[in-house]
């Protein structure tokens, strides 16, 4: 019995009444019955007599995928097995049996994509290669199994995903067009982009990936040695964001192409790491003497020269906070940790919360913050929800503001080395070593 069409308490009485009769051929009756989760409050009543005392020749198969749906007075009646999904070894190990046997001659390549689509599921491999027999066709390699379920090839996704890793928004988008006017479908086109920047990550960490053939693994070691590790992780949740986005717009290219954008435009966001280490690098020729003057015969030269001339008072550098921290902010983060908010959680570990006036609280990050950081923090859902905590606990509607410490570190060390030059009043060249 399907419970999803037949879920009320007269089906179930029907059964009921069934089940006193005695089998006329078998030792014994058996009910299988469907997405039992769908039964109503009253046919689960109804079936719970019959659970309880059984009669010796029945047997009752209830058949779910989220048990979690099922009353405790129906789960403590029965003997619970859980199904795992099948490995894609085994998989394919069917399918070959299967193909055999029909005359199929289908590639490895083939039947790894087809195990892999099926995500475990037996039946969803044999429906993907019934459909790729529909046709009458005996011989199917890795472009048929793609062109029949609407994946766009490896080929166009990796000129999008080495466009994005270049930050090269006319490569990213040249290929992306590409395939939509191949009739790719969005989701797919997406969800292929998402499966190879992941297997991606897989490759940088473990240098093991299994479906792929040798010249695409030499494509995915190009594309590892040029991005980072949270890179990738990055490009994977914009993505899946992405994604989100596209199931509720009627616009879904648009917002695919815009999220490809700004994926290719993030290294305008890396310029702040970018400015820093220039700065570390010149501060650190100064400080060493490596420096060249070229003008005033008499302007001291090295570092001891320097050391003995006269030098404006340099004023102490503040890189953290002399403020009070506040002491609640340790429950605050405990709450977003109780509530589920991981991800702010996440993000917040090691700051502190200072008060900076009446009515603003500022939260410190002495680490820095970086680019995806700041742009989840100032999501006005997570600002909602921090200023609400901590108006909480002060008592009153109080403001927040973001203190990256890092970033007054940098334009600190700037200024100081802008007040050098001046007062030296030369230019300096630094000497590359």
């Amino acid at each position: 019995m399907d419970a999803a069409s037949n879920n009320s308490v007269e089906d179930i009485r029907a059964i009921r009444d069934e089940v006193n009769f005695l089998p006329t051929v078998a030792k014994y009756r058996v009910y299988i019955i469907d997405e039992v989760h769908m039964l109503s409050t009253g046919a689960f009543n109804a079936l719970l007599k019959t659970l309880e005392e059984p009669p010796e020749h029945v047997k009752f198969i209830l058949a779910t995928t989220e048990p979690q749906k099922l009353p405790a007075t129906i789960l403590s009646r029965c003997q619970r097995f859980d199904f795992k999904r099948i490995s894609n070894e085994n998989i394919i190990k069917r399918l070959k049996i299967v193909c055999d046997e029909s005359n199929i001659n289908i590639t490895d390549e083939a039947l790894k994509i087809i195990a892999v689509m099926s995500e475990g599921a037996l039946r969803d491999a044999l429906t993907i290669l019934e459909r790729c027999i529909q046709d009458g066709l005996t011989n199917i390699d890795e472009d048929k199994v793609k062109e029949l379920v609407g994946i766009p090839k490896l080929t166009y996704i990796e000129k999008i995903v080495r466009g994005i890793l270049n930050y090269n928004v006319e490569e990213a988008l040249q290929a992306l067009e590409e395939v939509l006017q191949d009739g790719k479908d969005i989701n797919n086109i997406l969800w292929e982009i998402i499966k190879y920047t992941k297997d991606i990550l897989v490759y940088k960490t473990s240098k093991n990936l299994e479906i792929y053939s040798k010249d695409e693994i030499k494509q995915i070691e190009e594309l590892e040695k040029i991005t980072s590790k949270e890179r990738l992780i990055n490009i994977i949740y914009l993505l899946s964001e992405t994604e989100n986005n596209i199931k509720w717009s009627s616009q879904k290219v648009i917002i695919l192409q815009t999220g490809i954008i700004k994926l290719c435009c993030e290294s305008k966001i890396d310029g702040i790491e970018e400015l820093k280490n220039r700065i570390d690098i010149i501060e650190n020729k100064i400080k060493s003497g490596n420096i060249q003057l070229t003008k005033k015969e008499d302007i001291p030269t090295t570092k001891k020269q320097i050391n003995q001339s006269e030098k404006p008072k340099e004023k102490p550098i503040q890189y953290n906070s002399n403020k009070k921290s506040e002491d609640y902010w340790n429950e605050v983060l405990n709450t977003l940790k109780t509530t589920g908010k991981m991800v702010l959680y996440t993000n917040l570990i090691n700051t502190r919360a200072v008060l900076i006036n009446d009515m603003t609280v500022g939260i410190e990050f002495p680490n820095g913050m970086t680019a995806f950081g700041k742009t989840l923090l100032e999501r006005p859902e997570n600002m909602n929800e921090l200023v609400k905590l901590i108006s909480m606990h002060c008592g009153k509607e109080m403001r927040i503001k973001y203190i990256n410490l890092k970033e007054q570190e940098k334009v600190e060390n700037k200024n100081s080395i802008e007040e050098m030059v001046k007062y030296l009043d030369i230019p300096i060249n630094i000497i590359e070593e």
